[in-house]
């Protein structure tokens, strides 16, 4: 069996041990062992004669802990050798990878001739120095409003993407690995690491790429969910590997979308419980945010070089629980999140992305004036604000009913609706910054001038009004200005009478 891993003619004067103990699950025990180290290759010969690889977990007093990536079926502890092959994990990476298919330890599955390598890299990386660390800037556009204009997606950023069981994470997936593009012109490419997958999952992804002609920039890592569960723990290093030479050797923007998460932890925790080690929250090892970071922050920008890594890991919340170790340690190590909502997908928006949790800590350094607009914050804050404003009303009007809304209330609640209707409900359209934008104002247009204090240095961007059709006034009505009511020495408008405490 070709192997992508590691080079079988490396080490021919090894020597070969037959004294395997145990087999627990994907992992192999073997004494009397001399010279091997953490994390070395191991070549494992069934009796007949079928090889398998692995990798050494543990070492200790001559004992090693060995996981077998095509797992530990049909081994017969008597009859099988194990060689211990004295270098690491290693992937051969090309340029020719980008339109390819490959299984999650970077075997080609799409029925073509072998990637033609051009180097050999540790699929562990090398850390990046802080010090080397070029701060995140530049827009990614990835076409969908909802990202865009409220939660930007920054270059050398990791943003996850946190959905539910039986929400449309795969649809959104294929969305933004489809429209993803980077607006200054330079190579843009996208590397997918699918974990865990259903075939009928796998099939949806394909028919996406394929049809839409995006396979063309893809490297799609398939790890589908009847593979090895230990093949798992190599599909995101695998992929981050060829993102980083893509990056930092061929100066492409490279954005990697990693999906499930939770089928990596899952992969995790089952190699932590064959290796009996106490376990931490809900079943899952201690040393998994360790683990995650390992990958999460191989996402970023280096000094000197033009490409960068840019992270869109998806995971699922267990029983929506925004609170479990998987998104609660994912939310510490990455800079935001973007939540899709059960209650926008049972009312048919698409895609359900519910904002006001979401979060981009690093959009302020990607937008504004010669990125995306010198508007675009400002609008983002202003729509933030009503969106709000309008669901907090929805609150009240279950309890008050909206005919004791104000005017100005039941607008914020209209623009609530029509803000999950165009701006987040857009379906499977994508939509250039600009065309989110003139939406935005659009919506913006529908509430009150005296409303819109966050965008007041940007109002040239407001819609005009149709021909034939007045501006409304502050209450609602056509025609001209809002009459005033004089009340106890206060002038206020009159359709912010219910709304102000007149002394």
């Amino acid at each position: 069996m070709a192997n992508e891993l590691l080079n079988d003619g490396a080490q021919l004067l090894t020597t070969e041990y037959r004294t395997i103990d145990s087999v627990a699950g994907p992992l192999l025990f073997v004494s009397g062992v001399e010279g091997a180290s953490y994390n070395e290759m191991v070549a494992v010969t069934l009796a007949d004669g079928t090889k398998r690889t692995g990798q050494i977990l543990e070492i200790s007093q001559g004992a090693a802990v060995v996981q077998v990536f095509e797992g530990t079926s049909g081994i017969d502890v008597d009859r099988t050798s194990v060689r211990f092959l004295g270098e690491v994990a290693r992937i051969g990476v090309s340029e020719e990878m980008l339109g390819r298919v490959l299984d999650g330890a970077g075997r080609p599955i799409d029925g073509r001739p072998p990637v033609r390598e051009e180097v050999r890299l540790d699929i562990n990386g090398s850390p990046i120095n802080p010090f080397s660390r070029e701060k995140p800037a530049d827009f990614i556009e990835t076409g969908i409003s909802a990202i865009d204009l409220l939660n930007t997606l920054v270059r050398g950023q990791k943003l996850p993407v946190f959905s539910g069981s039986g929400l449309p994470a795969n649809e959104l997936t294929a969305q933004i690995v489809r429209q993803s593009r980077v607006t200054t012109g330079e190579q843009f490419a996208v590397v997918f690491g699918a974990m865990g997958i259903t075939h009928r999952e796998a099939s949806y992804f394909m028919s996406q790429f394929e049809s839409t002609g995006a396979l063309e920039r893809v490297v799609f890592f398939l790890n589908l969910a009847d593979d090895p569960t230990v093949e798992r723990l190599l599909t995101p290093r695998c992929a981050l590997t060829v993102a980083e030479y893509l990056a930092y050797e061929k100066d492409m923007q490279v954005l990697v979308v990693l999906s499930d998460m939770t089928n990596y932890c899952e992969a995790l925790r089952e190699v932590s419980t064959a290796r009996e080690e106490v376990p931490g929250r809900r079943g899952y090892p201690g040393y998994m945010y360790t683990d995650l970071s390992s990958l999460y922050e191989r996402a970023g920008r280096i000094k000197g070089r033009v490409g960068s890594v840019t992270q869109i890991p998806i995971l699922t919340m267990p029983d929506d629980d925004i609170t479990h170790p998987i998104p609660d340690l994912t939310g510490y190590i990455t800079e935001g999140q973007i939540v899709l909502s059960r209650h926008l997908h049972r009312r048919g928006v698409f895609p359900p992305i519910d904002v006001l949790p979401c979060l981009s800590r690093l959009m302020n350094l990607g937008i504004g004036e010669g990125k995306t607009r010198e508007d675009h914050r400002a609008v983002a804050n202003q729509l933030y604000a009503a969106y709000a404003q309008g669901r907090d009303l929805r609150r009240l009007v279950a309890i008050v009913g909206e005919e004791a809304l104000s005017d100005i209330d039941r607008r914020y609640l209209r623009f609530a609706d029509e803000f999950e209707n165009r701006i987040v409900g857009q379906g499977d359209e994508g939509r250039t910054i600009e065309e989110s934008l003139t939406i935005a104002w659009e919506m913006l247009a529908g509430l009150p001038p005296g409303e819109l204090k966050r965008v007041r240095d940007f109002m040239s961007y407001l819609p005009e009004p149709e021909a034939g059709i007045e501006p409304e006034g502050a209450d609602g009505d056509h025609g001209g200005p809002a009459p005033v009511v004089e009340r106890g020495g206060g002038i206020v408008l009159e359709g912010d009478i219910d709304a102000i405490a007149v002394g």
